[in-house]
């Protein structure tokens, strides 16, 4: 089979498409034709060994992706041969014709998707629900701000606590970023490349219940002092530290959580995917694609998905 493949931790331009031995899959292992794969930052940080992560070698990018299911393991209960699926956290690295899966990460696929839209699904909207509903307790009525919402996790963010009934301000970098944030149907959205972005909200009164923070080393001392009493920052990502000041926590009563979804167990998994797929059949959820490349276009990719002013999701097809 034809896959993407690096040889030892190193940039995104040693990544070369190679002729690979086709996955084998253990009794409890599910075996799937990739349609296409998502690209996500944690992609980019296994394959240079950044962020305490860690690849064996030769290894095939990917996490996320959809495709057809091509062969089960005796064990395997709940899933048919040809069925559509879409899956996370694979076992072989989905920028490939064939990937092995665990049976506790792979979901059906809602009819609405194409695979290149199943490929959205997995970190960016399991991540998104969680940090939403599993970490930080939000509800309908719930003052959100997503701060830095034009990425993969930042759009499934919007779209997730709109459709829960949420007041949503979003932020953005770019004026492009701004339009698509409308198009989603957020009426406030807000600068966050200006100075003082956050100055309005950074009241008691005006603060917020939820903050969905994508960078927190940048923005996380600014989001304490624009939460509500009770509020709550969920940290999606972060790339450096930061110095912050306890008693903006103190004087609200408020808290900071982790998201990271690693730590999410099968059943909470399972869970979450029964809660987003009928959101997707029905045309509520809808992953936003902002450019789809061929399998050997992987490494660009990878640079692409860590610059600056992400509008929705990157995806490789892999089969038509």
């Amino acid at each position: 089979m034809k896959a993407m493949q690096i040889k030892n931790y190193g940039p995104a331009s040693d990544l070369s498409l190679v002729e690979a031995q086709k996955p084998s899959i253990t009794a409890d292992q599910i075996l799937v034709q990739v349609g296409a794969a998502g690209v996500n930052p944690v992609d980019t940080y296994i394959r240079s060994g950044t962020n305490n992560y860690t690849a064996k070698f030769p290894h095939t990018p990917g996490s996320d992706g959809a495709g057809t299911i091509v062969e089960l393991g005796a064990n395997v209960t709940g899933f048919a041969i040809g069925q559509r699926v879409y899956f996370s956290r694979n076992l072989s690295g989905s920028s490939a014709e064939f990937t092995a899966c665990a049976a506790t990460h792979t979901y059906p696929l809602a009819d609405a998707l194409s695979f290149e839209e199943g490929a959205c699904v997995g970190i960016p909207y399991t991540t998104a629900h969680r940090a939403l509903f599993g970490r930080a307790n939000g509800k309908a009525g719930d003052k959100v701000l997503v701060h830095g919402a034009t990425g993969a996790v930042g759009i499934a963010t919007v779209q997730l606590a709109l459709a829960a009934g949420m007041d949503v301000v979003a932020s953005s970098g770019t004026a492009a970023g701004a339009a698509l944030l409308r198009e989603q149907g957020v009426t406030n959205v807000i600068m966050h490349n200006e100075a003082d972005h956050l100055a309005p909200y950074q009241s008691l009164d005006t603060g917020f219940d939820i903050v969905i923070e994508m960078l927190a080393n940048h923005n996380l001392d600014q989001d304490l002092k624009a939460l509500a009493f009770g509020g709550c920052v969920a940290v999606v990502g972060n790339r450096g530290t930061v110095e912050i000041n306890p008693r903006d926590l103190m004087a609200r009563d408020a808290s900071v959580v982790g998201v990271a979804l690693a730590n999410t167990k099968p059943n909470e998994l399972a869970l979450i995917a029964k809660a987003l797929r009928p959101l997707f059949e029905k045309g509520v959820l809808k992953p936003v694609i902002r450019h789809c490349y061929a399998l050997k276009e992987l490494g660009q990719a990878h640079e692409d998905v860590l610059k600056p002013g992400a509008l929705g999701n990157l995806v490789v097809r892999i089969t038509e």
